[in-house]
């Protein structure tokens, strides 16, 4: 049986991840709260967060920021998780 959630990205109940995303805590309340659907939009933002900042996922600093902008993305906690200034959804730079 397909594990539904209430997608936070989405704002509809879709079906949920086969298991937590990322490790601790927040990949938990990520699987507990974001579809397939919403974790592929987040993966399409990490990749312009991940260019625009010329960030490498071997750096643990990296990593602390990329954590910052998936709370900002998923659940609206902090001032990150937006697209850079000059972007928009799925087009790149204006």
């Amino acid at each position: 049986m397909t594990r539904m959630v209430q997608c936070v990205v989405l704002k509809t109940e879709a079906e949920g991840l086969d298991k937590p995303p990322h490790p601790g805590e927040l990949g938990v309340r990520i699987y507990e709260n974001v579809s397939k659907e919403g974790w592929k939009k987040w993966l399409e933002r990490l990749t312009t967060i991940i260019n625009e900042n010329g960030l490498t996922t071997a750096d643990e600093r990296a990593i602390d920021l990329i954590e910052k902008h998936m709370l900002g993305f998923f659940f609206n906690e902090g001032d990150y998780g937006q697209l850079p200034a000059g972007f928009q959804q799925g087009g790149g730079k204006k």
